[in-house]
């Protein structure tokens, strides 16, 4: 399983086409390291990328929680898959992010892709600049989430 670190400012030229960072590809060890998938993200204005290994947990995951004869649960898939998009690295490294995707979260040209564990968001470099917490802000919530359960050992 894929564990993406850091923080990396990239451009989008106006095919939107980036540079991936190598770093983040030597951090990709999928079997399929050069496959994709992009979605907007359910609670930000960012995207989100998936390594096509990860983005098939993801399915099952979805798989085993819905029953698309639910009509609320089919809502939700409809619009969880809105505007996903396989995609693949070219041969010069480069990722081309449909321009629909990229004007869904007002991404026009620079860019930082952060990485989030299995997962790797894509932000306007501006909204992410914008959207930290301050310190202690961060330390009220990290003793929400991690104080107040018992932490599970994998």
């Amino acid at each position: 399983m894929n564990s993406f670190i850091g923080d990396y400012e990239c451009r989008v030229d106006e095919k939107g086409r980036l540079l991936f960072p190598s770093a983040l590809r030597k951090q990709n060890k999928s079997a399929s390291p050069d496959r994709y998938v992009v979605k907007k993200d359910i609670y930000e204005s960012c995207l989100v990328l998936f390594p096509m290994e990860e983005w098939e947990r993801q399915n099952a995951l979805i798989r085993r929680n819905t029953n698309p004869y639910n009509k609320e649960q089919a809502q939700f898939l409809r619009e969880f898959y809105r505007g996903t998009a396989e995609i693949s690295l070219d041969s010069n490294g480069r990722l081309l992010i449909p321009k629909r995707l990229l004007e869904m979260v007002n991404i026009s040209k620079d860019i930082v892709l952060s990485g989030q564990d299995s997962k790797i968001e894509i932000w306007s470099k501006e909204r992410y600049d914008s959207n930290g917490l301050d310190e202690q802000k961060f330390a009220s919530l990290a003793e929400k989430v991690l104080g107040s359960s018992q932490l599970k050992e994998e």
